[in-house]
């Protein structure tokens, strides 16, 4: 529709919490909405569909409110021959800036990538943030979309639209560890939990206290997840590979045993991961950084096997065998290499940990299985993956 100012159907797909919230808002503003979710998920606020094709073969808008940029990439290939020529689709999804740029290659002129700032509060009350990318003629088009959700701020380019909303969440996931922090400090001065969430609210971080007091006063939490921590984790993850720089919050939001579905502030509430099972991961790095076996023999148990594939075969070495690939001294390009503690879970004496290494143009991703015994952690195995 040459010209269309005020685009009536809009098409959300992707219906967790920020999908159906973003539906519902639209059906409100007498949108009229079709969503569609890949677990089948319905509402009684607007109309559903079981096919993304049916969903988006009438709408002037397509919006995708979706978990990550792999979810992204398959449901537009499933929808791509449905989509009209003049039908705009809106990415309000948090994925790296390359995954947007690429979409934006892909899709030209019709597409704007619109990550916004803000959860199902501020939906409800049509007051995000949105960080909106886009061609001319498609912003214009889709803002009365985007004004219905709340104030509209444009960027000149996908890649930064989504580079700008990582940081944001990253200054989110700095405030959930300096809660964390600040609440175990307090617990162990034994200052009662309310008396301390009372002082937290006037200072730094009283805006985020006040929004999460139901899940910080009881125990166990309560409440609707408004944004998971799994969801805050997996953004981290994103802006630490995006600019090649290990962050505290990306690590940190890992120590957590609520579980992927839990709301951030659940994560400010959880113990601390002793730092006794950290102790065999920190002396697996110093074998890498050093070239020394000894600290691997100190790290694994002597049990321990070290799986992958290594030229295209599968490998299982025993610990003997793995200390003889390292010569006693560091790489030659050492300094350049970095590796960062992904995600720590620990269930009573057993535990789980993830690891990246960048050594020059290899990316590992190393899974450890810990052992607790004798009173200290040692790594009973571990598997890698290696991409080059």
């Amino acid at each position: 529709m040459a010209g269309m100012t005020t685009p009536h159907t809009v098409a959300v797909l992707g219906l967790g919490s920020m999908g159906a919230a973003l539906a519902t808002r639209l059906t409100t503003q007498d949108r009229d909405v079709v969503g569609w979710t890949r677990s089948g998920r319905t509402s009684e606020a607007f109309d559903t569909t079981s096919d993304p094709n049916d969903a988006v073969a009438k709408a002037d808008v397509v919006l995708l409110a979706l978990f990550d940029g792999p979810a992204c990439r398959q449901v537009l290939d499933t929808v791509r021959d449905s989509l009209r020529a003049d039908t705009i689709v809106l990415n309000t999804s948090t994925i790296a800036p390359a995954e947007a740029a690429r979409l934006a290659r892909r899709l030209g002129p019709s597409y704007i990538h619109a990550p916004v700032l803000g959860s199902v509060p501020a939906v409800a009350a049509g007051a995000l943030q949105i960080l909106a990318a886009g061609g001319q003629d498609a912003l214009d088009r889709a803002r009365p979309v985007l004004e219905t959700l709340g104030t509209v701020r444009l960027v000149d380019g996908a890649a930064t639209a989504a580079a700008l909303k990582l940081i944001a969440n990253n200054s989110l996931a700095g405030a959930v560890l300096a809660l964390r922090d600040a609440l175990r400090q307090a617990d162990a001065l034994g200052l009662p939990r309310a008396q301390a969430l009372d002082v937290l609210e006037l200072g730094q971080l009283g805006g985020l206290v006040v929004r999460k007091r139901p899940f910080l006063d009881s125990e166990p939490p309560v409440g609707t997840a408004d944004f998971t921590i799994g969801a805050l984790a997996k953004d981290m993850t994103l802006l630490a590979d995006a600019s090649d720089t290990p962050l505290r919050s990306a690590a940190g939001l890992g120590d957590t045993s609520a579980g992927p579905g839990a709301d951030i502030a659940v994560a400010a509430t959880d113990p601390a991961v002793g730092d006794a099972v950290l102790e065999p991961l920190r002396a697996y790095v110093r074998g890498h950084a050093t070239g020394d076996p000894a600290h691997f023999r100190d790290a694994f148990l002597p049990t321990a096997h070290i799986e992958g594939i290594r030229d295209g075969a599968f490998v299982s070495w025993p610990l003997d065998e793995y200390c003889a690939l390292f010569p006693g001294r560091p790489a030659p390009d050492e300094p350049t290499r970095s590796r960062r503690i992904d995600a720590v879970d620990v269930h009573g004496t057993v535990a789980t940990a993830t690891m990246t290494l960048q050594h020059g143009a290899d990316t590992f991703t190393d899974i450890f299985l810990l052992i607790r015994s004798d009173g200290g952690w040692r790594i009973a195995n571990k598997a890698y993956h290696r991409l080059s």
